[in-house]
Formats: structure tokens, sequence, C-alpha cells
């Protein structure tokens, strides 16, 4: 949860970690998807290329292919789809020994949440002061009060809260009302989103007559983006109506699956489409584009319970975005020290490409315009827009009356 009043809520650093439920406040937001190094870009001409360096976001210098190396493309008829994933498996075997990679941790944007039970939110006579509650977790206290009345004396102070389906009680069992008129959230619910207006009497002095005062408030659910990374990788392949391709393409998917098994991430195809390629200054060669999203899982669906603060989602996915660089990189490295004929079908060096995908899910979006306390959260849509699946904005749509819409109607 986090305000919207003036100064009130600091923006934390932005490499905070995440807690259990709470505030989300952050920096500004850019994009949904961003792009982020990989590979080195594909020179001209390239076919498989020798080693380069290779380490953190993958450069490779790109060298035209040389007279050995051309002919080593007249000896591929010798070599067979075995032997690539040959080749593969033997560079999976290697990085499931080695140790973990060593670097930075990418920073994926998402809300970072405060834990502390006493956080406390007040109220402005001046606007409605924003408060955004992570879903299904409690809130910290939202008080009947601006920040000057806080730290003044009231006497015979009345509270009384309204929210979208009426007054609130203190028995209520989903949103509390306190004997000092502050307002908790137990377990909020997206059909909890909403303005809640708090009504407060009091005298400054015994003398003095009451006062009264309003207080408006509006309440949204919010959840965390689901963000993954999506790699293209283009490997040198038989011709496009082989059975062999497809072959090629199963297994791949199997090992860079196996890769990521322990990390809780999974691995999914997007697309892998076949094409023939005119090469700059050669003849035209068969080329599959491999595009592929490695995404992390809920860790307790996973055979082993996740408790470890290594266990965070953004953690685990940058594990496995390393995994998967180096292990294209070793393919490389691997074909650069072979003394046979290349294989029918290899990774063609400095071709791999990786960018970060954000998204809601349907009925939240990201606006920073709106949601500036919160720009790197999945706000619950505002009456008069919608999301339909999991894009990354709340649509435009006058019919729409409810929070959380996922239809125009």
């Amino acid at each position: 949860m986090c305000t919207q009043e003036g100064s009130q809520a600091r923006t934390p650093p932005a490499d905070h970690p995440s807690g259990s439920g709470g505030v989300s406040v952050g920096p500004s937001f850019r994009p949904a998807v961003r792009q982020l190094p990989a590979a080195g870009g594909r020179a001209p001409g390239n076919d498989l290329l020798r080693r380069g360096s290779a380490v953190g976001g993958v450069w490779m210098e790109a060298l035209a292919p040389g007279p050995a190396l051309r002919g080593r493309r007249r000896a591929r008829a010798s070599g067979s789809v075995l032997s690539a994933l040959s080749l593969a498996a033997v560079v999976l075997s290697a990085l499931l020994r080695a140790p973990p990679a060593v670097g930075h941790l990418a920073r994926v944007p998402r809300g970072f949440r405060l834990t502390q039970d006493t956080l406390k939110i007040v109220g402005s006579t001046h606007f409605p002061v924003s408060v955004y509650v992570m879903l299904h977790q409690k809130s910290p206290h939202v008080l009947c009060v601006t920040q000057r009345l806080r730290n003044t004396e009231l006497v015979d102070p009345s509270f009384q809260w309204h929210g979208p389906k009426g007054k609130l009680v203190s028995e209520n069992t989903t949103a509390q009302v306190t004997s000092t008129g502050s307002l908790i959230f137990q377990s909020f619910e997206e059909t909890m989103s909403g303005v809640y207006t708090c009504f407060l009497e009091y005298k400054p002095t015994v003398e003095e007559p009451i006062k009264n005062l309003q207080l408006k408030y509006i309440v949204y659910a919010y959840r965390e983006p689901r963000f993954y990374y999506q790699f293209t990788a283009r490997y040198h392949a038989a011709p496009c109506n082989s059975i062999y391709n497809i072959s090629f393409e199963k297994k791949l998917l199997q090992i860079l699956s196996k890769l990521v098994l322990d990390l809780s991430c999974e691995i999914s195809l997007i697309k892998s489409e076949c094409h023939r390629v005119k090469m700059q200054r050669a003849g035209l060669q068969n080329e599959l584009f491999f595009t592929f999203s490695v995404a992390s899982i809920d860790t307790e669906k996973g055979s082993k319970p996740c408790t470890d603060h290594s266990c965070e989602a953004s953690k685990r996915l940058s594990k496995a975005k390393n995994l998967i660089e180096r292990f294209f990189i070793q393919q490389v490295e691997v074909l650069g020290k072979r003394a046979e004929p290349l294989p029918e079908i290899y990774y063609i060096e400095g071709t791999l490409q990786m960018v970060w995908v954000n998204r809601c899910f349907p009925g939240y979006g990201i606006n920073i315009l709106k949601h500036p306390k919160c720009p790197e959260c999945c706000v619950v849509c505002s009456p008069g827009s919608f999301n339909p699946r999991d894009g990354t904005h709340c649509l435009q749509c006058n019919n729409s009356v409810v929070y959380g819409a996922k239809t125009c109607m």
C-alpha cells in the first residue's frame, strides 16, 4: 500500500528486495518490453564463426568465414542431426556440472513491498489519497486524520467509514475499523477496490464547538507483473521440408527445459520457422529461426518448497537467463575445437537475441500517469477501462462501471 499525498511516501531504492504483501512504491517505469544485451550482432556473411569473447551479456566478434571453414562446409554432408544433438547434450552436461555463473543479477522491474505492520496512511483535505494494496494481503492502517491532526489532541473524536457497499462497521471480517478510527483490510480482494470516505467529528478543546472533517481515499488492488525473457536464436538447418529440423527442435526444447528445471523455471516454444537466406557474397542456406521464452513458475508447484531469499522469481529467472546464454556460448566454443566436419544443424554465432517482457493479468494494467506512486504495479483497472487479456495497459471503455473489468460491456 502506498500513498499519493505530497511527500508522505518516499521512493525506495530500486534494488530493494521484495517482502510479503504491503505497499508498492517505486521509480518511474517505462516500457513493458525492454531490449537487453544478449548476443552480439551478426556480421554480414557469417555462418559458423570462430570462438569469440563471451562474458555476461554475450558479445562476440563476428568474423567472415575463411577458406578452411568453407572447406568444412563442403564436407557437411557427412555430418548429421545426431551429431548436432550430441554436441548440445555435451554442452548441457558441462553446464549442469559447472558452478553458478558469476555476475550481476538483472533488475527486473516490479513493485517492491513494505512489510511494516505499523505503516500508517494519512488523508488530505485537498484531494483523495490513492492507496495500493496487494491482492490477498493485509493492509497497513488507513487513518481518519490528516498529517496535522495526527499530531494534535482530539477531544471526543467520532469516526465513521463508508465504502463502495455502504457503511463499514468494526465487526466486519474483511475491513476492520479500530477504536481509533483506522481502517484495516485483512485480505484485500479485487472487488473491494473503490472510494472509501471517513467522516470525523471532534473538538479541538473542551470549550470549542464540534468540527467535522471528511477524508476520501481511493483504494486499489494491485498485483506484481508477470515477467519473462524471450530469446531468438538462428541455426544452420537441413532443407526446410526435412523431418530432421522438427526432431532437432523438440530435442533442443528438452535440453533447455532440463537446463532450468532446478530453478523452477519453464521453457516455452513461441515459434520456429525455417527460411532460405541469401548470404552476402555467398549462396543460399537454410536457417531455423527459433524463438522461445523462459519464465518462473510458482515454487509451490515444484517438488522442493522455496523458502530461501534466492528463490525469488527475479533471481531464479536471472540465473536461468545466464545458463541459457552460457549454453549458446559453449556451443560455439565446442564447435570451434572440433576436428570433424560440421553437423548439418548448428547454432550460428552472434544470433542470440533477448528481450525482457512484462505482462499484467486480465483486469489489471500499468499506468505511470494515473498511478505515479506505484509505477511498476499491475493496478486493477478503474471504471471506464478494462483489460481483456494479459496485456500491459487498461484500455478505455465507457461502458465499464466496475473495478477489474475484463470485458467492455
